[in-house]
């Protein structure tokens, strides 16, 4: 929920994979990343795996993407999904990549 904070925080379009659900978007996740860990983003062909929204937050300010923003985000940013969030989230359809 972080990375789609930061995401919405600064009006950012992105796309949610389901790995959970899907192994083949899992395993391009893996190939991709490395690691097995979510969650993952991809951003203008970088890939950040097992991050925060705060550590996604972050690289979008260093590398001049965003611009940096005083509002809120509407979820904690500071951390990734714990195992609980994982397994709650295998009943939905869409997950970050």
């Amino acid at each position: 929920m972080g990375v789609r904070a930061i995401m919405k925080k600064y009006g950012l379009e992105y796309e949610d994979r389901d790995i959970i659900n899907n192994p083949d978007i899992y395993a391009e996740m893996v190939a991709k990343s490395g690691q097995p860990l979510s969650p993952c983003v991809e951003i203008n062909g970088e890939m950040l795996a097992d991050v925060s929204g705060e550590e996604v937050e972050n690289f979008l300010l260093a590398n001049g993407l965003v611009s940096p923003s005083n509002e809120e985000a509407d979820a904690p940013t500071n951390a990734p999904c714990t195992d609980e969030e994982h397994e709650a989230m295998r009943s939905r359809s869409i997950r970050f990549f």
